[in-house]
Protein backbone atom coordinates (compact mmCIF):
# COMPACT_ATOMS: atom_id res chain seq x y z
CA UNK A 1 0.00 0.00 0.00
CA UNK A 2 1.36 3.49 -0.82
CA UNK A 3 2.58 5.32 2.25
CA UNK A 4 1.12 8.64 1.18
CA UNK A 5 -2.30 8.06 -0.41
CA UNK A 6 -3.17 11.74 -0.31
CA UNK A 7 -0.12 12.72 -2.33
CA UNK A 8 -0.75 9.88 -4.78
CA UNK A 9 -4.24 11.27 -5.38
CA UNK A 10 -3.20 14.85 -6.01
CA UNK A 11 -1.87 16.25 -9.22
CA UNK A 12 1.71 17.52 -8.98
CA UNK A 13 0.59 21.17 -9.14
CA UNK A 14 -1.77 20.62 -6.20
CA UNK A 15 0.87 18.93 -4.03
CA UNK A 16 2.84 22.14 -3.74
CA UNK A 17 -0.21 24.07 -2.52
CA UNK A 18 -1.26 21.59 0.18
CA UNK A 19 1.89 21.33 2.25
CA UNK A 20 0.42 23.42 5.07
CA UNK A 21 -3.15 24.57 5.49
CA UNK A 22 -4.62 26.84 8.16
CA UNK A 23 -8.36 26.79 8.78
CA UNK A 24 -10.07 29.23 11.12
CA UNK A 25 -13.05 29.06 13.41
CA UNK A 26 -14.25 31.55 15.99
CA UNK A 27 -16.52 31.76 19.00
CA UNK A 28 -18.13 34.75 20.69
CA UNK A 29 -19.76 34.49 24.12
CA UNK A 30 -21.72 36.87 26.34
CA UNK A 31 -22.99 36.27 29.85
CA UNK A 32 -22.56 33.51 32.38
CA UNK A 33 -21.86 29.86 31.71
CA UNK A 34 -25.46 28.64 32.08
CA UNK A 35 -27.50 31.70 31.14
CA UNK A 36 -25.13 33.17 28.59
CA UNK A 37 -25.16 32.61 24.87
CA UNK A 38 -22.65 32.37 22.10
CA UNK A 39 -22.10 32.01 18.41
CA UNK A 40 -19.72 29.90 16.35
CA UNK A 41 -18.42 30.82 12.91
CA UNK A 42 -16.09 29.26 10.37
CA UNK A 43 -13.76 30.77 7.81
CA UNK A 44 -15.82 29.23 4.98
CA UNK A 45 -19.00 30.83 6.40
CA UNK A 46 -20.72 27.43 6.46
CA UNK A 47 -21.26 28.37 10.09
CA UNK A 48 -21.91 32.06 10.46
CA UNK A 49 -22.90 33.19 13.92
CA UNK A 50 -24.47 29.79 14.65
CA UNK A 51 -26.06 29.92 18.09
CA UNK A 52 -24.83 27.72 20.91
CA UNK A 53 -25.16 27.75 24.65
CA UNK A 54 -25.49 25.63 27.75
CA UNK A 55 -28.82 24.23 26.58
CA UNK A 56 -27.58 23.14 23.16
CA UNK A 57 -24.44 21.67 24.65
CA UNK A 58 -25.75 19.86 27.72
CA UNK A 59 -29.57 19.73 27.49
CA UNK A 60 -30.46 18.75 23.90
CA UNK A 61 -31.89 22.19 23.08
CA UNK A 62 -31.75 23.58 19.55
CA UNK A 63 -28.40 24.88 18.38
CA UNK A 64 -25.00 23.39 17.86
CA UNK A 65 -22.15 22.55 20.21
CA UNK A 66 -18.42 21.99 19.93
CA UNK A 67 -18.71 18.23 20.41
CA UNK A 68 -21.07 17.59 17.50
CA UNK A 69 -18.83 19.72 15.30
CA UNK A 70 -15.83 17.60 16.32
CA UNK A 71 -17.85 14.43 15.64
CA UNK A 72 -18.82 15.70 12.17
CA UNK A 73 -15.22 16.73 11.49
CA UNK A 74 -13.98 13.29 12.55
CA UNK A 75 -16.52 11.47 10.36
CA UNK A 76 -15.65 13.72 7.42
CA UNK A 77 -11.90 13.45 7.86
CA UNK A 78 -11.95 9.66 8.25
CA UNK A 79 -14.27 9.17 5.27
CA UNK A 80 -12.28 11.39 2.93
CA UNK A 81 -8.98 9.85 4.03
CA UNK A 82 -10.41 6.38 3.40
CA UNK A 83 -11.41 7.48 -0.11
CA UNK A 84 -7.80 8.59 -0.75
CA UNK A 85 -6.49 5.24 0.53
CA UNK A 86 -8.96 3.30 -1.61
CA UNK A 87 -8.05 5.33 -4.68
CA UNK A 88 -4.35 4.67 -4.10
CA UNK A 89 -5.30 0.97 -4.23
CA UNK A 90 -7.21 1.55 -7.49
CA UNK A 91 -10.59 1.19 -5.79
CA UNK A 92 -13.39 3.74 -5.85
CA UNK A 93 -16.20 3.59 -3.33
CA UNK A 94 -19.72 3.79 -4.61
CA UNK A 95 -20.70 4.97 -1.15
CA UNK A 96 -19.08 5.60 2.22
CA UNK A 97 -21.45 6.52 5.05
CA UNK A 98 -19.80 7.30 8.37
CA UNK A 99 -21.28 8.43 11.67
CA UNK A 100 -19.21 9.45 14.66
CA UNK A 101 -20.63 9.15 18.17
CA UNK A 102 -18.54 11.30 20.52
CA UNK A 103 -18.67 10.74 24.28
CA UNK A 104 -18.20 13.72 26.60
CA UNK A 105 -17.80 12.84 30.28
CA UNK A 106 -17.31 14.83 33.44
CA UNK A 107 -14.03 13.96 35.10
CA UNK A 108 -13.66 13.52 38.88
CA UNK A 109 -11.96 16.93 38.91
CA UNK A 110 -15.08 18.52 37.41
CA UNK A 111 -13.83 19.25 33.89
CA UNK A 112 -15.37 17.72 30.79
CA UNK A 113 -13.32 15.36 28.64
CA UNK A 114 -13.90 13.76 25.28
CA UNK A 115 -13.27 10.17 26.28
CA UNK A 116 -14.30 8.23 23.21
CA UNK A 117 -15.40 8.41 19.61
CA UNK A 118 -17.10 5.48 17.92
CA UNK A 119 -16.96 5.57 14.13
CA UNK A 120 -19.55 3.52 12.26
CA UNK A 121 -18.95 2.99 8.56
CA UNK A 122 -21.17 1.39 5.96
CA UNK A 123 -19.33 1.12 2.65
CA UNK A 124 -20.01 -0.07 -0.85
CA UNK A 125 -16.70 -0.63 -2.63
CA UNK A 126 -16.84 -2.81 -5.74
CA UNK A 127 -14.04 -5.30 -6.27
CA UNK A 128 -12.56 -5.34 -2.77
CA UNK A 129 -12.36 -8.32 -0.43
CA UNK A 130 -13.20 -8.11 3.28
CA UNK A 131 -9.62 -8.59 4.51
CA UNK A 132 -8.23 -5.79 2.32
CA UNK A 133 -11.17 -3.56 3.21
CA UNK A 134 -10.62 -4.10 6.94
CA UNK A 135 -6.92 -3.29 6.63
CA UNK A 136 -7.54 -0.09 4.66
CA UNK A 137 -10.28 1.03 7.07
CA UNK A 138 -7.94 0.52 10.04
CA UNK A 139 -5.27 2.55 8.25
CA UNK A 140 -7.75 5.37 7.65
CA UNK A 141 -8.87 5.33 11.30
CA UNK A 142 -5.30 5.58 12.56
CA UNK A 143 -4.10 8.08 9.96
CA UNK A 144 -6.98 10.54 9.77
CA UNK A 145 -5.82 13.95 11.01
CA UNK A 146 -8.71 14.28 13.46
CA UNK A 147 -8.07 10.79 14.89
CA UNK A 148 -4.47 11.80 15.51
CA UNK A 149 -5.59 15.02 17.19
CA UNK A 150 -7.97 13.44 19.68
CA UNK A 151 -6.74 12.05 22.97
CA UNK A 152 -9.63 9.62 23.26
CA UNK A 153 -10.38 5.97 22.69
CA UNK A 154 -11.47 5.67 19.06
CA UNK A 155 -13.40 2.55 18.13
CA UNK A 156 -14.60 1.52 14.71
CA UNK A 157 -17.35 -0.67 13.38
CA UNK A 158 -17.42 -1.17 9.63
CA UNK A 159 -19.48 -3.16 7.18
CA UNK A 160 -18.86 -3.75 3.51
CA UNK A 161 -22.07 -4.17 1.56
CA UNK A 162 -22.54 -5.50 -1.92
Amino acid sequence: MPQQPLQASLKHSQKEKIMKITRNGSAAWTGGSVTGKGTLSTQSKVLSNQAYGFGSRFEEQAGTNPEELIAAAHAGCFTMFLSFILEAEKKVAEKLDTTAALTLERSPEGSFDITAVHLKLVAKVPGIDQETFDKLVATAKAGCAVSKLLNAKITLESSLIS
